[in-house]
């Protein structure tokens, strides 16, 4: 972890009041910025808080999917705090999303992704992660433009789940919606990260800042 990062909660200090989007102000709980290490080599990116993380501020906390992604973490040694934790113990990984804001109703729409999308791309920036992995397919298309080859609907997330994808300056490795896993998709992916990501050399020929 970067010596100077004082919280591992919205550590780049973006706007907690924030009011871009008329449609998603008036039904949000909280505006659920990132969370983790900003020196981590690896980024989890899912399209928007769930109830849990509407509810408590903090990203994939307080439900099962949050429960089930903090188990991963856990698994790969991201994580040093029990898959329940209200403000998990990350070290090498930083947790975010495309959109900060829920609607309780609907998914964001394309303008709400794009108007969100400065938040993101600073995130990636300052952070400089290795792996990206986009969590759903939703983030999967909106990833697909910036980071790799393929346009939006190129690659199917039930097909792509625990793959890695070659990017420009990145690599993805796409894993299906944390509520629409099976405990054996969940195994799969683990078992991928394992055995092949974490025993091949996977930093890209790119500057690193020092840690």
């Amino acid at each position: 972890m970067d010596a100077n990062q004082g919280s591992l909660a919205n550590p780049f200090g973006m706007d907690e009041a924030c009011r871009n989007c008329d449609g998603l102000c008036g039904s949000r709980e909280h505006v659920v910025h990132g969370y983790g290490d900003v020196g981590g080599e690896f980024c989890f990116v899912a399209e928007r808080p769930s109830p849990g993380a509407d509810r408590t501020g903090v990203p994939f906390t307080g439900d099962a999917a949050g429960e089930r992604l903090q188990r991963i973490l856990g698994e790969l040694g991201f994580a040093r705090s029990p898959p329940d934790a209200a403000e998990p113990d990350l070290q090498n990984a930083f947790i975010t999303y495309l959109t900060r804001c829920r609607h309780p109703e609907r998914a964001p729409t394309d303008e709400e992704i794009r108007t969100c999308e400065p938040y993101l791309n600073a995130e990636l920036r300052m952070i400089n992660p290795e792996i990206i992995v986009p969590i759903g397919q939703r983030t999967l298309d909106a990833l697909a433009i910036d980071y790799t080859m393929n346009r939006p609907g190129d690659v199917d997330v039930a097909e792509a789940h625990a793959t890695t994808i070659r990017g420009r300056g990145f690599e993805l490795v796409p894993m299906i919606a944390l509520d629409e896993q099976t405990d054996e998709e969940t195994r799969a992916f683990v078992d991928h990260f394992l055995e092949n990501v974490f025993t091949r050399d996977y930093r890209q020929t790119k500057g690193r800042r020092s840690r």
